[in-house]
Parts: structure tokens; sequence; C-alpha cells
């Protein structure tokens, strides 16, 4: 990599990390940025004239560079606080029958599962589960084949995640989406898009959904509490936004004026109130760093390389068995160790030793992230004490 990111990370200088898929580390120059936009706030008055100008120029730059991430119009993009936020909020705005029918892959997050459970609950809606986990051969063709397996005429919403986070697949949108309006035309496609803003190019992708979540604080190395959806036009004028604020609004109105056609025509739609503004800053900041490091290419070719050097690693391993059954390269490696019975146990004591990967809860086993910063060095040392586990236990 070009321009030494690593050295302007602060985590990096001392652990090993493969963590990026659930949270990146933050880049100094980015914090910095943080700290200077709160300063540049309290020095124009956080709500004076003054003010506002700037908070529009912060808001509007930042969401213009998100949306040519996305290849969106930034009309379409709105600002959340995480994936949560972003995925559950709008779709709860849906306009949904009795008897409709809600499916959602069983590689999603537990957060987005149970809002899902819940909004079928109170609509009286058939919650049903797209079983990827069950697929021997998990491909594109077996996924679609599945999909037109669980689709009928009752289905409404469709709920899955672009970069399984479980299993590292990448979903194919635009071929779901044409299955998914063949099926239905009225249908919704929601994705999480939490694994992959930041890892991989998506930007002739992210318009095949009608709602697209994504945060600043995992593969974009920014801030927490900062993320965006991409809402299509259709979504926008179909559908009612759930928790309202000033920011929702055309414009702040009396109580006795009329309150027809209260809400922006746009995404902002979606959006509630005061949000942290110096966050944009960061995120920013930490994007343009991984711009400036490499190229989009130089980027998927390094973390493709290092991903794939762990997994000829691990597979030479009897004891290890790779989730996917033939090797996928991105930057997720997941993996079991069938006969490490205390998963937390063993997570613990990489990290005694500076080695940060994870365990998942569903299915139970491991995952490494390997992004754009990632060295041969650590791929090494992770492969190498991995190996070294399993000759003492």
């Amino acid at each position: 990599m070009r321009n030494n990111l690593r050295d302007q990370i602060p985590a990096l200088k001392n652990k090993y990390y493969f963590n990026y898929g659930g949270q990146g580390p933050l880049p100094k120059s980015s914090l910095e940025a943080i700290v200077k936009t709160w300063e540049i706030i309290q020095d124009l008055g956080p709500f004076t004239n003054n003010m506002w100008p700037f908070i529009y120029k912060e808001i509007t730059t930042t969401k213009r560079i998100i949306a040519q991430k996305l290849g969106v119009n930034s009309k379409n993009v709105a600002l959340t606080e995480n994936i949560s936020s972003g995925m559950i909020l709008p779709f709860w705005g849906i306009k949904v029958e009795e008897g409709d029918e809600l499916l959602i892959s069983d590689c999603e997050h537990p957060g987005v599962v149970a809002a899902s459970r819940e909004f079928c609950r109170r609509n009286k809606l058939i919650f049903r589960i797209l079983p990827i986990q069950k697929i021997k051969n998990l491909n594109d063709e077996n996924i679609i084949l599945e999909i037109l397996k669980n689709l009928n005429s009752k289905t409404k919403i469709l709920i899955i995640s672009h970069i399984l986070w479980n299993y590292g697949y990448k979903i194919p949108l635009k071929q779901i989406s044409i299955e998914l309006k063949n099926n239905r035309e009225n249908s919704y496609f929601l994705v999480d898009g939490a694994q992959t803003f930041g890892h991989i190019k998506i930007e002739e992708e992210v318009f095949y959904s009608d709602l697209y979540s994504i945060t600043s604080h995992k593969w974009a190395c920014g801030p927490e509490g900062l993320g965006a959806i991409y809402v299509s036009d259709r979504f926008i004028h179909e559908t009612d936004p759930t928790i309202i604020g000033w920011k929702s609004l055309k414009k702040e109105q009396g109580i006795y004026e009329s309150f027809d056609n209260l809400f922006h025509d746009d995404a902002r739609k979606f959006e509630v109130a005061t949000s942290c503004i110096p966050l944009l800053a960061g995120l920013r900041n930490s994007l343009d760093l991984l711009d400036k490091d490499c190229s989009e290419k130089e980027k998927s070719e390094h973390i493709k390389r290092l991903s794939g050097k762990l997994w000829d690693e691990l597979i030479q391993l009897k004891e290890i068995e790779l989730v996917l059954e033939k090797k996928y390269i991105n930057g997720i490696v997941s993996f079991n160790i069938e006969n490490i019975e205390n998963k937390d146990k063993f997570i613990k004591e990489l990290g005694e030793k500076k080695i940060w990967i994870r365990v998942l809860e569903d299915p139970k086993w491991f995952r490494a992230c390997v992004h754009q910063m990632t060295t041969d060095d650590e791929v090494d040392l992770l492969s190498d004490e991995i190996k070294n586990y399993l000759l003492n236990c």
C-alpha cells in the first residue's frame, strides 16, 4: 500500500487485527477531523445563523461522497446512526396487509431478525425463513433456486445481506431483484450492506434494492454512530416514515397549520432530528485515506490475495472446516474447529497474544477479516498460532 496507512491507525500499532467486519479502527487524522469540526461549531456558536450554512455543507458534501460510492443520486441517500436504524426504521413504514409474507435469510444479524419478527407480529404478517445455511453447494445458482422455492404471491418483503456476515458470501442482487419483481411487482427488496461499504466495489449493484443500509464504523474505518441508507424513488413515494422529527419535514410549522404533504420528497423523509455532525468529517477523512492508499483494483487484489493465502493455510489442517466448500474470495474467511468446545476461550487466548478474530453465534464458528491494511506477516502469524494451538490442545 502506497501511503503507509497503517502508521496512521493507532489500533494497528499494537495488535494484529482481523475484526474489520465488527468494527474498523479509526485513523488518528479522522479523530482529529471530528474534534476540529466540533471546535468549528462551538466557535461559530452551535445555534447561530453562521452555523447553519456550515452544517448544510457538511451534510451535502458527505451525502454526495456516499452517493458516489453507492452509485446512486444523493437525493436518495439519508443519514442514519447505524445499520439497525437504517434497515429497520424505514421498512416499518411499508404498507402491508394481513397475511402478507416477509421472507428473511437465515444469515441475517439477530437485531434485524428480531425487528422483522416483531413487525410481522404487529401487522399479522407471516414470518418465513430463507434457508441459506442448508444449501450444500453455496453458489449464485443455488441461492436463486432456493429463493424461487420460497417466493409466492404473498411475498411482500425480502430481506438479505449483500455479503453474508457469517459466511462471507456475496449475494447476486440483480438476479434476486429480477426474480422478486417477477414474482410480485409491488414487493420490496431490502439489503443489509454492513459488510460491503469500504470493503468491495458496490456502485453498480445498490440500485437493484429498494433499501440498502450501510455503516461508517466497519470496513470504512469511520466513527461509530453514523450510517446511511439508499432508498429507491418508489420506496420514498410509497412508504411512510416511522420515527418522525424536524429533519423529516419540509418545514417546521405551527400546530394549527395544514398537515398535508408534511414530509420531504426525497430520502430526508426518513431522517429524524439532531445528529452528530462532526462524525461526518471523520468518515470523509477515513474514506479519503482508504482511496489514497490504493486504487479500487489494487485493494481488491490485495484483499483477495491475503484472504486466499489464509484460506490455503487453514484448509491444510484436518481439524479445520472452512465454512464455504470452495474458495470464494473477499475479505471474510469463516471457519470452524469442532474440537475447540470453548470457542470464546480460544478467542481470549488469541487476544492475549494481541491477535484478534471473532467468534460468531449463529452458526457458532470463527471469522477473520482481511482488509487493505492487512499484511502477509499478520496472516502468517494467525495461521501459525492456530496450528500451534491445535498441536497442543
